[in-house]
C-alpha cells in the first residue's frame, strides 16, 4: 500500500472520531468560560477533556505526517492542518468535511454544488461566528475599556465582523481579540465569496438552460 493510501486509509477510520472529539473540545471550553462558576470537580473534568481531545489531535497529525513520506515539507504543504494543531478551537469545522465523506459514501451527494456550497458556508460561518464568539468573551470581558462585556456583546460583535458589516459599537480592545477579529474578517470574506461566487455561477447556468430550451426565432 502506498503512503497516500495509507493516509487516506487512516483518515478514512479517524475522521468521525476526531469529530466528536472536537465537538467535545469546543463544549468543554464554552463551559469553561460560560460557567465561571463551575465547581471545582467540573472544572477539573473539562480541563481533562481539553488535554485529551488536543492529545488526540496531536495524535494524530504525528500518523498523518509519518505517513505522508513528506519528512519537513509536510508542515508547509499541510498548512491548514498546523495551523488547526496550533488553534485547536478551529477543529470543529471538521464537522463539515465529515458531513461530505458520510454523503459520498452512500453515492452521488443528495445536494446540488450550488446548494452544498451554501449548506457548508452557513454551517462554517455558524461554527466560526460562535468559536470566535466565545474566544473573544474569554479574553474581553474582564479586560479594562473593553466594549464586549457579555457573550450577548460577543456574538453581536462576531455576527457583524463575520458578514463584514463592522457596525463599531463593540470592538475587541486586547491584542488577542483584535488578532481573533482579523481571522474572522477574512474567513468572513472568503465565505461571502464563495456564496455569491456559487449563486452567480447557478444564475448563470439557469439563464444559459434556458436560452437553450428556447424555441428557435424567438
Amino acid at each position: 500500500m502506498t503512503d497516500e493510501r495509507r493516509q487516506t486509509h487512516w483518515e478514512t477510520r479517524t475522521e468521525a472520531l476526531l469529530a466528536v472529539a472536537s465537538l467535545l473540545y469546543l463544549t468543554s471550553y464554552a463551559v469553561q468560560v460560560l460557567a465561571p462558576g463551575l465547581p471545582e470537580g467540573w472544572r477539573n473534568v473539562c480541563l481533562a477533556v481539553l488535554c485529551a481531545a488536543w492529545a488526540l489531535f496531536a495524535v494524530d497529525y504525528a500518523v498523518r505526517w509519518r505517513l505522508s513520506g513528506q519528512g519537513l515539507r509536510f508542515p508547509r504543504t499541510h498548512w491548514l492542518d498546523t495551523l488547526v494543531l496550533v488553534l485547536p478551537l478551529l477543529r470543529p469545522l471538521r464537522v463539515v468535511h465529515v458531513y461530505e465523506t458520510v454523503q459520498r459514501r452512500h453515492g452521488k451527494p443528495r445536494l446540488a454544488l450550488h446548494a452544498r456550497v451554501a449548506a457548508y458556508a452557513g454551517l462554517s460561518a455558524l461554527l466560526l461566528g460562535f468559536t470566535a464568539a466565545l474566544a473573544v468573551y474569554h479574553h474581553e470581558h474582564t479586560a479594562p475599556g473593553a466594549t464586549i462585556r457579555t457573550f450577548g456583546d460577543a456574538v453581536w460583535w462576531a455576527s457583524a465582523t463575520l458578514a463584514t458589516v463592522g457596525y463599531g459599537d463593540e470592538i475587541p480592545v486586547t491584542p488577542v481579540g483584535r488578532l481573533i477579529a482579523v481571522g474572522l474578517m477574512a474567513c468572513g470574506l472568503a465565505l461571502l465569496g464563495a456564496v455569491t461566487g456559487s449563486f452567480s455561477a447557478w444564475l448563470l447556468q439557469v439563464f444559459a438552460r434556458e436560452d437553450d430550451e428556447r424555441p428557435p426565432g424567438r
